[in-house]
């Protein structure tokens, strides 16, 4: 099977940097406001198999130890790469035929999620815990391969120079969905218990409404168009067997990608760059009310002014990808995210101080959220072959949640051994290794071979 010609390189003439109109004005292009759309429906189901079904479950009268366990139930999100050489490489019957090869599997898949959400909001916490599990189990399942689609037509539909501006929106519509699936949710239970119905009720119609709110994503990815990297990859592979097309998509993923020169190096720096953030991350919300701030400080400030700040700091992120190169652009965000931890250890000298909290808050967020948005840049920037975009993708971001999930795992036992300001002193030393290889990387020249390093 050949695959299709990468994109050449970008000319070695620097292209005239973008003023910040045209930087503003990305925002706007089709492309990007279809990633828009799309982020809104990834980010909504998220809470609905794990937070919000969690607040269903307790006023239900779920025991602890049972809830404990429903954090299983995010499992396909880390192991989504496993099942995502088939949306790779199989066609959905009469979807595909209808819709392309993307956009087929996007309508599909989010069919199957109104459905899982619906099947969902007719279970008894109280009465069949098991059920409300196998449900979870399915919303989480169809979200995640909903995700994978997601990503994939991303990378292929946005050209560079719309990447970062894309995700920036991408990630400001997925905060967004979640919050709608939050204290969206909770806000529309209470108001149909206050008409009257019971609370059983009130919560299946408030997943009622979360289900049909997915159609905001199907009718997106009806009106898009198919990306012409994967109607390319689509008439390369139109001749193989179902078989056959699942293991070149599995098999060449992964090769493909370990064939680059230094892959190793840089599925390490995959691994560390985010790693500094989720370290302090961690451990923000026990900091929090450690210090005696309460849980409407918390609520508000942390999740309400925090939102604000990731938002803003998306798009800053957008425009700095857009304005500089992406080496230069991976050194703003990763310095930016790691020396902003220091807040936090200023604020535990300050104490209790609800404007110092939303300080801290605003500086953390702000500046996370602009090295995400410059690192999934990176991590687009290395899915090139549409043939396996979406496996390679799906396999990168699950290597980058190492930190988040396992490195990050004992950072309370340094916490508690440390005390907080030194602890927040730690977790900016812990990015040094990834700047280290983030400079082994571009004295190598690797952002040169990944392809076009202006986005």
């Amino acid at each position: 099977m050949t695959a299709p010609e990468a994109t050449p390189p970008a000319s070695a003439t620097a292209a005239p940097t973008p003023t910040w109109r045209e930087g503003l004005a990305v925002y706007l292009q089709p492309r990007v406001l279809i990633v828009l759309m799309l982020g809104f429906s990834s980010g909504l189901p998220l809470a609905l198999s794990g937070s919000t079904l969690l607040v269903w479950m307790r006023e239900s009268g779920v025991d602890l130890g049972t809830i404990g366990l429903f954090a299983l139930v995010g499992t396909p999100y880390t192991l989504k790469f496993v099942w995502a050489p088939l949306v790779d490489a199989l066609h959905v019957p009469v979807f595909t035929r209808a819709f392309g090869r993307r956009r087929g599997w996007l309508v599909f898949s989010q069919l199957l999620l109104i459905g899982a959400i619906l099947l969902l909001a007719l279970t008894d916490p109280a009465r069949s815990p098991l059920f409300v599990a196998l449900g979870a189990l399915l919303v989480a399942t169809m979200s995640s391969t909903q995700d994978i689609v997601v990503d994939a037509f991303r990378v292929e539909s946005l050209p560079e120079s719309e990447q970062a501006a894309g995700m920036a929106s991408y990630v400001a519509a997925y905060r967004i969905g979640l919050l709608v699936s939050t204290a969206g949710v909770l806000f529309l239970v209470s108001a149909f218990e206050d008409t009257g119905i019971g609370r059983n009720a009130a919560w299946m119609w408030g997943y009622v409404v979360m289900a049909a709110l997915v159609l905001i994503g199907t009718i997106t990815a009806l009106a898009a168009t198919e990306p012409e990297q994967s109607v390319r990859a689509e008439a390369k592979t139109r001749g193989e067997a179902a078989f056959s097309r699942v293991m070149h998509a599995a098999i060449g993923a992964f090769s493909e990608f370990l064939a680059r020169k230094y892959a190793w190096v840089a599925l390490a720096f995959v691994v560390l760059f985010k790693f500094t953030d989720a370290f302090s991350g961690t451990m923000t919300a026990p900091f929090v009310i450690d210090l005696g701030f309460t849980r409407n400080d918390y609520a508000a400030i942390v999740k309400g002014v925090g939102l604000v700040a990731t938002l803003i700091g998306g798009f800053a992120g957008g425009y700095l990808a857009r304005r500089y190169s992406l080496v230069a652009s991976l050194w703003i965000g990763g310095v930016l995210q790691a020396v902003s931890n220091l807040v936090f250890a200023w604020l535990a000298y300050v104490g209790v101080n609800q404007w110092a909290l939303a300080a801290a808050i605003s500086a953390e967020n702000f500046t996370g959220a602009i090295g995400t948005v410059i690192f999934v840049a990176y991590l687009s920037a290395l899915c090139q072959n549409p043939l396996h975009t979406a496996t390679q993708y799906a396999l990168l971001t699950a290597l980058a949640a190492v930190g988040r999930t396992y490195l990050s795992s004992g950072a309370g036992y340094v916490a508690e051994t440390t005390g907080w300001p030194l602890f927040f002193v730690i977790s900016v030393l812990v990015a040094i290794p990834s700047l280290i290889l983030l400079a082994w990387l571009q004295r190598r020249g690797h952002f040169e071979a990944v392809g076009t390093v202006k986005v």
